[in-house]
């Protein structure tokens, strides 16, 4: 669900259009290749990037940059859109990793080639070439990252200022994955570990280093780049707590993604490290033989949830969700912005926490 908060500059329909139009142009490039090939890959590319998605990194970016005083663009629409690029990215690759079926409520990417693969009665297994093709895609779309911000017609100077930025975030979210699967590989289930892999796999490319990046385009002035990162840290970990929650206790329908998925995928989240530092003996027992299982039942999930609700995890991880978002919205009380940019950011920072998709 977009936040209503784009509707101000008219923001997610240009969002949209300067999407739309980039794969536009990238649908004509694969189809001088072979069209009857490679017109599933931007039929799904197109599927990921046009058809969902909250649109919060380039809003953050975009009024960031306003923020700091910079002149509104199509060019800057289409540098902030490049970010959903990089999303998309993580997307596929989280999808794969986790063995996820859904995303959004449709077949995750993988998925979908996996099936595109035995309708179309080719040879070799054919979920062994949803993960190959889902591979190429999470890169595909890392490299167009780069292509529609280069692209963008943003001004040279500005174009190099941002890029330290958006080279930096790009890093982080990668090693923020690793840190996510070498972690569930060692069984660490320290609430130290958890807020670590929050702030690199979610916190910093969601929420920092937009708003990083925005600043840079506009040429901001050092302690308005400082106070963004003093409001942008604590927001982007507690927009991954409530990720974290929503993975254990969301709706399906809401979210598009099958409830406790994350128990089944043995996520070491705050939440559940939260749970086995504070659980009885019989629910740390519990949670430790069953997280992790992708054979885990609805019955099964119940049982885990009744864990990290007697424990008082789940009340431990709504209290720090607030906690961090009256940081994040003190902080931005500081920020030496214009009013308008103010009210949006203050109602992003709602957005990214209260939300329930």
């Amino acid at each position: 669900m977009t936040p209503p908060l784009l509707d101000r500059a008219d923001l997610g329909a240009r969002l949209h259009k300067a999407l739309a139009e980039f794969l536009a142009r990238q649908r004509d490039l694969l189809a001088g290749i072979d069209r009857a090939t490679l017109a599933p890959v931007s039929d799904a590319v197109e599927a990921l990037v046009l058809r969902g998605g909250k649109r919060l990194r380039p809003a953050f970016a975009y009024w960031a940059y306003r923020g700091a005083g910079g002149e509104d663009s199509e060019a800057i629409v289409a540098a902030a859109a490049s970010l959903e690029f990089v999303q998309a990215s993580a997307l596929i690759h989280d999808d794969v990793m986790d063995a996820s079926d859904t995303r959004r409520g449709e077949p995750a990417i993988h998925r979908r080639f996996e099936v595109l693969h035995d309708g179309s009665g080719w040879l070799g297994d054919g979920a062994g070439f949803g993960v190959a093709a889902a591979i190429l895609l999470g890169d595909l779309c890392l490299a167009w990252s780069d292509e529609l911000l280069h692209s963008a017609g943003v001004d040279g100077a500005a174009l190099v200022r941002a890029r330290p930025v958006f080279d930096a975030m790009r890093t982080e979210v990668i090693v923020g994955q690793y840190l996510d699967v070498q972690t569930q590989a060692s069984g660490d289930t320290s609430t130290e570990r958890a807020s670590l892999i929050a702030r690199y796999k979610s916190a910093k490319y969601t929420v920092e280093r937009p708003l990083l990046f925005g600043a840079a385009l506009a040429d901001a002035a050092p302690e308005l780049t400082r106070a963004y990162s003093a409001y942008g840290l604590p927001l982007g970990e507690a927009f991954q707590l409530r990720d974290d929650v929503l993975g254990v206790f969301g709706d399906p329908v809401v979210t598009g993604k099958p409830a406790g998925d994350d128990l089944r995928e043995g996520k070491r989240t705050y939440l559940v490290a939260a749970a086995l530092e504070r659980a009885s003996a019989a629910g740390h027992a519990l949670v430790s033989d069953h997280l992790g299982d992708p054979k885990l039942d609805e019955v099964g999930v119940a049982a885990l949830r009744d864990v990290i609700v007697s424990s008082g995890a789940l009340a431990r991880t709504e209290a720090r969700i607030a906690t961090l978002t009256s940081t994040a919205l003190a902080a931005l009380d500081a920020v030496p912005v214009e009013p308008e940019a103010r009210e949006v950011l203050a109602g992003l920072a709602d957005a990214a926490t209260s939300r329930t998709v």
